[in-house]
């Protein structure tokens, strides 16, 4: 039977030990004052911003580090092979594509749409790329949209060529995106940055922005992503995925994607991949987006992959392409070809603090991705010669 005095006793003990250790913590402990109470918040919150950024100490070696296969871009039509000078648009969409160029991204992504490039029994994976072994290996996004869907990406409304090797807007109450031609300092700034940085070619933009609405022109604090970002604009995110990634790992994520791409392929085994294998190894992920300070639009995972949800995803356009980006164009194409396709076709709304997310869990991965925190040129809408006849239009991702 329990001594019903030894319940009392072990009460009584730690009774004394926490008077003990209280007086203790207190003799060593300072006085808190408002002051120090406001530097330590300040501390914590500095420490939280430096926890969210801070990169892992257990990933060792990168083995994906320079594992990036070097293609350098070809003239992409026949007459371009001996001059590719004065070329017009209209040259472009008539023009035979030169020999050995495979299908071009990114292309137009309208329901019905269809290019002029027989691509034969070529196929681009119609499945989640996670259901045939492929992660995501990188993360980046474009000013504006590369590809083209009519109704939803396709706005060049009252856009003109600012000098900078892309495209500027001007405003009026409805408009394609942030105008570099308002009186507002508060929407004027990030214009100014954007084209000051000046290299980057704009794209196609949505249909959403409203200089009415504050959610399309408050500015927002940028605290991980380039401060060329901007609340209204449109961009492009893409998700580059390989089957031959360093998947489940902590060098998946790279920059440049390339290598990350290729880097458990060495080039001799590469050299014996026919352009089905690559297709079925390699692919992008594309959805479109309109930035808005506005946190009922947060999405907190975006550096894993394409949101899948409600109308995200849902209405997907898949097609055999290459890699993008203002070093190709209709005149020179790119050689990382044929690579899988799938683009959302809708525009979407998501918030400013959604990618600034996104930027500080890139500044978490082992390799350096601080090249990739801001927004890429947009390559020119691909010719319909050079983009493939095999579009398929699916439902649901």
């Amino acid at each position: 039977m329990v001594n019903p005095a030894i319940p009392s006793i072990a009460a009584v003990v730690f009774l004394c030990w926490a008077i003990a250790m209280t007086v203790l913590y207190t003799k060593k402990s300072p006085a808190a004052t408002p002051s120090a109470s406001a530097s330590s918040t300040s501390s914590s919150s500095d420490d939280v911003m430096a926890l969210m950024t801070h990169r892992s100490a257990f990933g060792g070696d990168n083995v994906c580090a320079g594992a990036k296969i070097d293609a350098a871009n070809i003239p992409c039509m026949e007459d371009m092979l001996e001059d590719a000078s004065n070329v017009t648009a209209e040259f472009r969409s008539t023009e035979v594509a030169a020999s050995g160029i495979g299908p071009q991204a990114g292309a137009n992504v309208t329901k019905g749409y269809e290019g002029s490039m027989d691509v034969g029994d070529l196929m681009p994976i119609t499945d989640p790329y996670y259901t045939k072994g492929l992660c995501p290996v990188n993360v980046h996004w474009h000013l504006g949209a590369e590809h083209y869907s009519a109704g939803e990406y396709d706005c060049t409304e009252n856009m003109h060529d600012d000098g900078h090797d892309h495209r500027a807007l001007e405003g009026h109450t409805k408009q394609c995106g942030p105008s570099d031609g308002t009186s507002r300092s508060d929407i004027h700034e990030p214009n100014e940055r954007r084209l000051a940085a000046g290299k980057a070619r704009q794209g196609f933009q949505c249909n959403f922005y409203d200089d009415s609405d504050a959610k399309f022109t408050t500015p927002y604090e940028w605290k991980f992503c380039d401060k060329t970002m901007e609340v209204g604009q449109t961009y492009e995110v893409h998700w580059p995925h390989s089957a031959a990634g360093a998947c489940g790992t902590p060098n998946q994520y790279q920059t440049p994607f390339y290598d990350g791409v290729f880097c458990n392929l060495p080039l001799e085994a590469f050299k014996t991949l026919k352009p089905q294998d690559i297709a079925s190894a390699v692919g992008v992920q594309a959805q479109i987006y309109t930035i808005v300070n506005d946190e009922a639009y947060y999405y907190p995972d975006l550096i894993k992959g394409m949101v899948v949800e409600g109308d995200f995803g849902k209405d997907m356009a898949i097609y055999t392409g290459s890699t993008t980006g203002t070093s190709r164009d209709n005149v020179m194409c790119s050689q990382y070809t044929p690579i899988t396709w799938q683009v959302d076709r809708k525009c979407h709304l998501i918030s400013a603090s959604s990618f600034d997310k996104m930027c500080a869990d890139m500044l978490t991965q082992q390799d350096d991705m601080s090249d990739d925190l801001y927004a890429h040129g947009s390559r020119e809408l691909v010719a319909d010669v050079l983009a493939a006849n095999n579009q398929q239009n699916l439902r649901k991702m």
